[in-house]
């Protein structure tokens, strides 16, 4: 067995990448079982071949990484893998409207191509579920959008911004509150600070469900 506990934590960032890439083919020509114990959800995804989530000392997600990052299964692991998860509740049968449990709704019509999140529209009224939301796939308008396609159209505030590589993370106040990612010429297009209103704008196709509780 081969035990590997935050290998990579020291180093600075090229070396990390580097060394990240020689780690993986140790590993893939390894014989025995091997455990990596990381902080970095980077190196978990690329590194891993089954992934073991552990949240407050207790296991709350387990599978492959490609499973783990598309049905995030808590806030945390959601958090981990870069995308908004909302729990809620399935609420009008055909229609994809999933009443969120921390207030508002989103309709999700989003399936799998492999056939493992139907979309709430295919989901029994009152099934507990989870949407997931690409940051990227949030719009930000200064103005309630009028004559677009999206289904999910709310108000919020923004919180806060972070550069985040070559994109600006924007935390968004609202219900439901959304991680927004921006290119850094739309947020200065927009003026976007800390503290200004705007109107969030989601296509239907873009929201994920897929049954679970959350935490």
């Amino acid at each position: 067995m081969l035990l590997l506990d935050e290998p990579l934590a020291a180093l600075d960032a090229r070396s990390r990448a580097d060394a990240r890439s020689a780690l993986r083919a140790v590993l893939a020509g390894f014989d025995g079982p091997a455990v990596l114990v990381t902080h970095d959800p980077l190196e978990a995804l690329t590194l891993a071949d089954r992934l073991l989530v552990l949240e407050h000392g207790r296991v709350v997600q387990e599978g492959t990484p490609a499973v783990v990052a598309r049905h995030p299964a808590t806030d945390y692991v959601a958090r981990l893998v870069g995308l908004n998860l909302y729990p809620g509740v399935v609420a009008a049968p055909g229609t994809g409207r999933v009443r969120l449990d921390r207030g508002g709704e989103l309709v999700a019509a989003r399936p799998d191509s492999d056939g493992t999140a139907l979309g709430a529209e295919g989901l029994p009224v009152g099934t507990r579920v989870l949407v997931a939301v690409d940051p990227a796939a949030v719009a930000v308008h200064l103005q309630r959008p009028e004559g677009l396609s999206p289904r999910n159209v709310w108000p919020g505030t923004v919180r806060a911004l972070e550069l985040l590589g070559n994109r600006v993370r924007a935390e968004v106040d609202g219900t439901p509150p959304a991680l927004v990612d921006l290119t850094a010429p739309a947020v200065a297009e927009l003026g976007l600070a800390p503290g200004l209103p705007v109107w969030l704008a989601l296509k239907a196709s873009e929201a994920r469900a897929y049954p679970g509780s959350g935490g």
